[in-house]
């Protein structure tokens, strides 16, 4: 059964300078307590690697008739709850969560039974219509969501959650009524179609390939000889959007003219290999400066400020962008026309071998966020305009930037993902594995450059130039 991410709850949070400045005010109650809102106050330093605080711990008051939100204890208010799972009318606070009567008989005759779904691993949304098509991604969202059997309480919703859920009502009610929301909404809009428009895969279009609802399926590179005919097979793909007619095809087991099956010929090979990487790479840099040039403010920078910007975190956002190609068994390349498997990449040799499988390791937590493209376009735009990069000439224009940036990502996470509250929080944690990554890859590719006989793109040896 897999394991899912769950975000825990420390008792302060570090109050560095911020990479959103997003900090809700606490609510103080009579007795002098701290009831923090749901919603986490999250702060970033970005010197060197960054650190993220969690969502505070929930303190309850220290007696019932502590005042919080301006309440005292009384008869229960009828508050409109939905339950965590399908968007339903909850029944009440069952097994941790609010949950409807559906939901809560299941996960009980789940736990009772002990009960094993068949594996599903392409991570079904559970809704109201749909709650019965895949049991196993039903369990694992009660999971995820914080169900569990040793929180069994039913009925009456608890003191001190009936009080934290008013706080976090009243907090996104506030934030609705905000006279900024009209202009986070264009901002995201604006952001959204700048993706929509420069980016040739995106990851609606990525998982159709991947789940095979294609009626064309790509081309999988399992091997060698599979590699050597998908560098014709795909170079035509690439440039005429069609494959070429089976009787000018290559068959599996030929070779390329000139090319043998010795240790040099796959020498040979593997620096082809990681000569298409490259193009690959370049072809998402230029992608990437185009959708930065459309992001709102973005050319308002200083000239120096935007290369900056650019040339620290094009890897950055090129990894995000990466993992929406990426599932378990390998990665979409050639815009989607071939498939390369994971264990191909890693019957590579060394340093070759290496410089996937990280990725992939973070695809498979990147991807459990189950963020959609319009969450991905505010992302990856964060990632740019990111305030802290070394040699800015403007910092407190990009900051501000910046901070308009995130501050929509906030708010159309609550929008988008109405049922994961921490889901902000927990994006932001992967701007440090993002940074962690692209520090590791620019050690390979150094490696790779000194024990081989290969040479690195002009464009991606500026952006290495000066940068670790």
């Amino acid at each position: 059964m897999e394991e899912h991410e769950r975000t825990t709850r420390p008792e302060s949070v570090r109050n560095t300078r911020s990479f959103a400045r997003c900090r809700d005010s606490s609510i103080r109650g009579e007795s002098g307590h701290h009831v923090p809102t749901v919603t986490a106050r999250m702060s970033v330093n970005f010197t060197g690697l960054a650190q993220y605080a969690q969502p505070d711990t929930l303190t309850p008051a220290s007696s019932p008739s502590s005042g919080v939100c301006g309440a005292t204890p009384g008869p229960e208010e009828s508050l409109n709850l939905e339950c965590r799972m399908r968007s339903d009318k909850a029944s009440g606070f069952h097994y941790g969560v609010h949950a409807c009567e559906g939901c809560k008989g299941f996960f009980r005759r789940t736990i009772r039974l002990k009960l094993e779904y068949d594996k599903c691993e392409r991570r079904c949304k559970i809704q109201k219509k749909n709650r019965n098509k895949c049991q196993y991604c039903r369990f694992h969202k009660c999971l995820s969501v914080g169900m569990s059997h040793n929180a069994i309480r039913f009925g009456r919703m608890p003191q001190v959650e009936k009080l934290k859920l008013k706080a976090e009502i009243k907090m996104v009610e506030k934030e609705v009524k905000s006279p900024l929301l009209a202009d986070h909404k264009i901002l995201i809009r604006q952001i959204h179609e700048a993706y929509m428009k420069n980016f040739n895969m995106n990851k609606a279009k990525a998982r159709l390939i991947l789940t095979g609802k294609t009626s064309k399926p790509p081309f999988i590179i399992h091997d060698m000889e599979t590699f050597q005919l998908a560098e014709r097979t795909l170079a035509v793909h690439m440039v005429t959007g069609e494959y070429p007619e089976p009787e000018s095809d290559l068959q599996a087991g030929d070779v390329l003219p000139g090319v043998g099956r010795g240790e040099l010929q796959q020498r040979e090979a593997e620096a082809r290999l990681f000569h298409c990487c490259q193009s690959t790479s370049v072809e998402t840099v230029t992608e990437l400066t185009e959708f930065a040039k459309a992001v709102p403010g973005f050319q308002n920078l200083d000239l120096n400020d935007q290369v900056t910007l650019l040339k620290y975190g094009v890897y950055e956002a090129l990894f995000t962008l990466l993992a929406s190609c990426m599932n378990k068994d390998g990665l979409l390349v050639a815009r989607g026309g071939g498939f390369i498997t994971r264990e191909f990449l890693k019957s590579l040799r060394r340093p070759f071998s290496d410089m996937m499988e990280p990725k992939f390791q973070f695809a498979t937590r990147f991807n459990s966020l189950e963020l959609d493209d319009s969450d991905l376009a505010l992302f990856v735009a964060a990632i740019i305009c990111c305030g802290d990069r070394p040699g800015l000439v403007d910092v407190p224009l990009v900051e501000q930037l910046q901070e308009g940036i995130v501050q929509a990502l906030r708010l159309h996470l609550l929008a988008n993902h109405p049922d994961d509250t921490f889901l902000f929080p927990r994006l932001l944690q992967k701007l440090a594995d993002l940074r962690e990554l692209v520090t590791e890859h620019a050690q390979l590719v150094q490696e790779i450059k000194t024990t081989e006989d290969t040479s690195l793109h002009p464009l991606l040896q500026e952006i290495y130039r000066d940068m670790y």
